[in-house]
């Protein structure tokens, strides 16, 4: 066989009965289902990481809509572009029903000026459009080119999905069907698990394999464990530093030790590292739940932090990943007490937005000796002059007697 495009080209589904996954939106019943099959669509943005099926999903609309539809690239495409689809879009003689769905992969690649030039068109309903990104829309897109579409998650795609895709991709025709394949089922499963939810990633090892391995004396390609390990690239980490899995990782990492959970802890640590995450970026986290989190609860946690953020300078990867850990599980593992954190945020508040009185004189400092004929300093006990170094006097303004910022607890 002969085929110029790739197998993951070839298996892209061209009705919804052909497409997997993805139950929760696109399984019957389901509003996109729905809009889909009745020919109703308005104007949708598709996100979710590589391989999951975002632009399968457009091109299956594209075999089942009236409407005239168009597909451009936001790396490779610009304004020009977009004006292009609308001309073609309002003339009659080329489109009779006077709309057109436009399918723009990696929309979040537009500029905002590029975004806007979209506007008009799709709140006027000439243009129905559908964005593909792997970014979190809500941070790379306009937000009125938000309001005026549906924003739908896409999931990575569970290992059975992608074995069934793999199964259909042996005997269909158009896949791997007229070579003569030996594969263990469990082998197959393996592929699923490997590629990490991105059916591309699986139909390209499956490809590889396939194509590189020669045929037996027996007229079969046995594929193995051995030759689909040499074949397929290593589990992919869903973990992009500049995106939004970096926020939602780091989340998780923080929480994971605020939580005290140190296994988690130590595998979202693991995730960052492996994504490409500075360690510096990463002690610095470490040290602020120190003391945020943990606080007074064991104050010996903010220097452990900190020291490894310090050695962390000198020392650089690969070695830091082991000073990140230790410091990383102590955090984890610590008693926990955010009082005075809490204590802090109240205070700036109160600063912030009420009259909170004057400064007693008698706390005040006076560095001349005229300012005590004014009463600055005037009446001020010193603590150590007193038995337990601690005699009870005011400090509050007047305004502010009673208030309580610092509320600890048992730790």
């Amino acid at each position: 066989m002969n085929h110029k495009e790739p197998l993951a080209f070839r298996m892209r589904p061209k009705t919804l009965e052909e497409y997997v996954g993805q139950e929760h939106v696109i399984g019957k019943d389901k509003i996109l289902y729905r809009t889909i099959k009745a020919d109703r669509l308005s104007s949708i943005i598709l996100f979710g990481p590589p391989g999951c099926g975002k632009t399968s999903l457009a091109r299956v609309i594209s075999e089942t809509t009236q409407y005239k539809f168009y597909k451009i690239n936001a790396v490779t495409s610009g304004v020009a572009d977009i004006k292009k689809v609308v001309e073609e879009t309002k003339n009659f003689m080329l489109n009779p029903t006077g709309k057109s769905i436009l399918f723009i992969d990696e929309i979040h690649r537009f500029n905002k000026l590029q975004q806007d030039a979209l506007l008009p068109f799709v709140e006027n309903g000439t243009i129905i459009l559908i964005g593909a990104t792997t970014e979190n829309p809500y941070f790379e897109v306009n937000k009125a080119l938000i309001s005026r579409s549906m924003v739908i998650k896409l999931n990575p795609l569970t290992e059975n999905d992608i074995y069934q895709v793999l199964k259909n991709a042996l005997v269909r025709k158009d896949g791997l069907g007229e070579y003569n394949i030996k594969i263990e089922e469990g082998t197959l499963k393996k592929i699923a698990a490997i590629s990490n939810g991105d059916v591309r990633t699986a139909l390209n090892g499956l490809e590889v394999a396939t194509l590189t391995t020669p045929m037996s004396e027996d007229g079969y390609i046995h594929l193995t464990d051995e030759v689909i390990k040499n074949s397929i690239q290593n589990r992919k980490a869903i973990f992009d530093k500049n995106g939004e899995e970096h926020y939602d990782n780091i989340s998780a990492f923080i929480k994971s030790m605020r939580g005290s959970d140190a296994d988690a802890t130590i595998f979202y640590l693991a995730r960052a590292l492996n994504g490409g995450e500075d360690p510096l970026f990463l002690a610095r986290r470490i040290v602020i739940c120190a003391s945020e989190d943990v606080g007074i609860a064991n104050p010996n946690a903010l220097v452990v932090a900190n020291s490894a953020m310090q050695a962390i300078h000198m020392i650089g990867m690969p070695e830091a990943r082991i000073l990140l850990s230790e410091a990383a599980v102590y955090v984890a593992t610590s008693k926990k007490s955010n009082a005075t954190y809490m204590g802090i945020n109240r205070a700036l508040e109160d600063v912030q937005t009420k009259d909170t009185g004057e400064i007693p004189m008698h706390i005040r400092n006076a560095p001349i000796e005229k300012m005590k004929e004014l009463g600055y300093s005037e009446g001020y006990l010193y603590p150590h002059d007193f038995p337990g170094h601690y005699v009870e006097q005011q400090y509050l303004p007047d305004k502010m007697l009673g208030v309580q910022y610092y509320n600890p607890d048992d730790l």
